[in-house]
């Protein structure tokens, strides 16, 4: 099988699993994964939905794991420790979300969750080489996927967004993997395309009107494959090519502006207010677009935009590493800085009736 066709069998077995687990739980759950009145002010919607998204996403993991298992050759899973730890540190996660999901886990126990996860990386050979020096390296990892698990569980508070900027995350990693690693059949490739697959399926049921939310298990288990692809395929790109670090970082930094942006916003605004970043609340980017008079759906497709900007500007320092020419990447640098605040700059200037009142 070429690779044309083993993307094509595997993005769309991911799509059919997807869609078919979520029309199984819309039919068959009437309160699993409601979330109650509390959850539902924090995250917008004006009515309750089953928070049952994530389960599908695991499921279709869990299959592109099995089917390259037993398609593959003899134990091209079960012998390589960086398939094997993204499967402990993705179970984990997926476990995280289920226990907040249903019992609305205290931050504490929620953190050292995604600490163990990150120590499972670090533990399977997924690291961060950005300092060259390991345990240098190895903190900056652990740090990178708590980050990443935090700000995208804060990003999921409007229908389609979190699956739409991880789709063009994991869109910009696979033409990483492509362009400048080469292995294109791998087995991590494929299980990234399957992943792809599976949020195009869970966008159908999470685009404004949504008839689910992909709940903190989706968004932790998401979180989760999404740093670890940026690891191997983004930040490491610079070790891959042995140019310059910040090259690694910059390339990651542009595929998550909508995140970046979002989080550095919230942050930024509730520590000038005293309040702590990591408590809900109707302060992030998507909230300060519909203050300024767009609807839901229209919120979504500014950030569709946005994720579509951030994967070019990707695009352009990936061309840029590997043409070799200086120019390009140079250029691109003020190219995402004024992109970033650009987006930081609307965050700024709209604030809800309430924040208005007040003033």
């Amino acid at each position: 099988m070429n690779f044309l066709s083993l993307i094509s069998v595997f993005l769309l077995g991911g799509v059919v699993i997807t869609v078919i687990i979520n029309s199984l739980l819309l039919r068959f759950s009437r309160t699993l994964g409601i979330r109650n009145k509390n959850d539902v002010t924090i995250r917008w919607s004006n009515e309750s939905k089953p928070s049952l998204g994530g389960i599908a996403m695991f499921f279709t993991f869990i299959f592109s794991i099995l089917a390259i298992a037993i398609l593959g050759e003899e134990n091209e899973v079960f012998d390589s420790s960086t398939i094997l730890g993204l499967l402990a540190a993705g179970t984990l996660a997926f476990l995280i979300g289920i226990a907040d999901d249903a019992y609305n886990t205290r931050p504490f126990l929620k953190i050292l969750g995604q600490l163990s996860c990150g120590l499972l990386f670090v533990a399977s050979d997924t690291i961060i080489h950005f300092a060259h020096i390991e345990i240098v390296d190895q903190a900056l990892t652990v740090f990178w996927v708590v980050a990443i698990m935090n700000s995208l569980n804060m990003l999921d508070n409007m229908d389609g967004i979190t699956a739409t900027v991880s789709f063009f995350i994991l869109t910009s990693s696979l033409v990483a993997s492509l362009l400048l690693f080469g292995n294109i059949a791998s087995p991590v490739n494929v299980i990234l395309v399957a992943q792809m697959g599976g949020l195009i399926g869970f966008l159908y049921f999470n685009i404004h009107p949504s008839k689910m939310f992909m709940g903190d298990t989706g968004s932790q288990f998401l979180s989760l494959i999404v740093s670890f692809y940026s690891i191997h395929f983004l930040w490491n790109s610079s070790a891959q090519l042995e140019v310059p670090s910040w090259t690694g970082l910059l390339l990651a930094l542009a595929a998550f502006t909508p995140a970046a942006v979002d989080t550095f916003t919230v942050v930024i605004n509730r520590l000038r207010k005293g309040q702590s970043p990591m408590v809900g609340g109707k302060d992030h980017t998507t909230h300060h677009l519909v203050y300024k008079g767009l609807n839901d759906l229209q919120v979504w497709k500014v950030f569709l935009l946005m994720s579509i900007i951030s994967f070019l500007v990707a695009f352009l320092i990936i061309y840029g590493m590997i043409s070799g020419n200086e120019l390009i990447s140079v250029v691109s640098i003020p190219i995402f800085f004024v992109f970033f605040i650009l987006l930081y700059r609307v965050t700024l200037k709209y604030h809800s009736p309430e924040q208005k009142e007040n003033k």
